[in-house]
This record gives C-alpha cells, structure tokens and sequence, in this order.
C-alpha cells in the first residue's frame, strides 16, 4: 500500500492584507516546522519523493522539516484568496472577511469563483484540475509520497476523496492547522483518507499555543 502525507505549511504572516506579504513563515512558523521535522524523524517516517509549493511558505516549511532541495511543484500552491476576495468586493460590494465573518465570506469566495462570477489568477477548474492532477500522480501503489502545501489544496483533496460539496469542502478547510498531517492510503483500487488535521508534533501542554490555524 502507498501512502500520500500531506502537510499544511507552518504560520506565515498573518497580519498581512496581500499574498506577497503574506507568504513568509512567522518565527513560529519556523518552529512547527522544526518539531515536526523531529518528530518525523523520531517516527523514523522515510519517503520515496518529497513535494513542495512553489511558494515561500512551503519552501520554508520543507527546509524546517529538514528537506532543503524538494521537488518543487507549483501544482501544490494554494488558491489565491487575497485577490478572489478582491474580485469578490469589485463584482458585488462585499467587503473583505473579518475574524467574525471569515467562514461565510470565505464559503462566498467559493461559491461565486465556481460560477465564473469572479477569477483571481486562475479559474476554479484549473484550480480543481491542477489539484486533482498531482493527487492522482502522486497516487501509486507502494509508493511513500510527502506533500507540503496549503490548507485549500488539501481541502480540494479532501472534495475530491469525499465527494464534498462546496460548502462542506470550506468546512473541512477552515479547522486545518498549521503543520498538520493528512494521510491517504493508496490501494490498487483507489485511495482512501487515512488522517486528517493530525499535529502530534504539537500535542503537549508546553506547545498548545503552537496550534494556530493562520
């Protein structure tokens, strides 16, 4: 059997309003990064291939983990939120999400990028398509493959494997850690969701602030 391990890239820059400042790993970014590298060492976890984003997050993250020369595969980077939520103002009036909002605002971004009633830099069946691509190469019987991503991408995953409607597909996205694992099996068969959301590396009462979801 094969498996597929996902995993979301460490904090970036939270307080930004762009993707350009957003993508960078905060200082404790950079240490999820690392506990997690020592804890999948310390599991004695080896892989056949090693992906990475494109982006400076995810390269940061896998260099943390201990990866420092990935496979990069832009294929792995996320949705660009920041300028959909743009669009979304420009087309109909709907200002950006707040903390108390972000959900539905985020469940709207969707759902109007679906129906063509918005783009940023790609349209949602090429965001669907990359996504499922790169899910069904990395999916080979025997094979171990390491993913390091963002939370939309393994949510287009988890649509993907479950058959999620838009709305619980925003569902599944919103609660993804940073520095979590998802594991999927990998059967002649097909695939299987295995683990979601796991962050063993953080669970201990010393680290219960390093469960951050951005």
């Amino acid at each position: 059997m094969g498996v597929i391990t996902l995993v979301r890239h460490g904090q970036a820059n939270s307080a930004a309003t762009d993707e350009a400042g957003y993508d960078r790993l905060s200082d404790l970014g950079h240490q999820q990064a690392r506990w997690l590298g020592e804890w999948m060492r310390d599991q004695s976890e080896e892989f056949d291939l090693v992906l990475s984003g494109s982006l400076r997050r995810h390269k940061e993250t896998a260099a943390g983990m201990g990866w420092s020369e990935p496979e990069i595969d832009p294929r792995l980077n996320e949705l660009d939120y920041f300028n959909l939520g743009q669009a979304l103002q420009d087309a109909h009036g709907i200002p950006p999400a707040s903390p108390e909002n972000f959900v539905d605002h985020f469940i709207e971004v969707l759902h109007a990028w679906q129906r063509a009633e918005i783009c940023g830099n790609e349209t949602f069946e090429s965001f669907e398509s990359r996504v499922s691509g790169i899910l069904q190469e990395a999916a080979q019987p025997g094979r171990q493959v390491l993913c390091i991503t963002s939370g939309g991408v393994i949510a287009m995953i988890l649509r993907h494997l479950l058959e999620l409607d838009l709305t619980r597909m925003a569902h599944v996205s919103l609660p993804i850690l940073n520095t979590s694992i998802h594991r999927i099996h990998v059967r002649p068969v097909g695939t299987i969701l295995a683990g979601y959301n796991a962050v063993p590396h953080l669970d201990r009462a010393d680290r219960a602030h390093a469960h951050t979801h951005y």
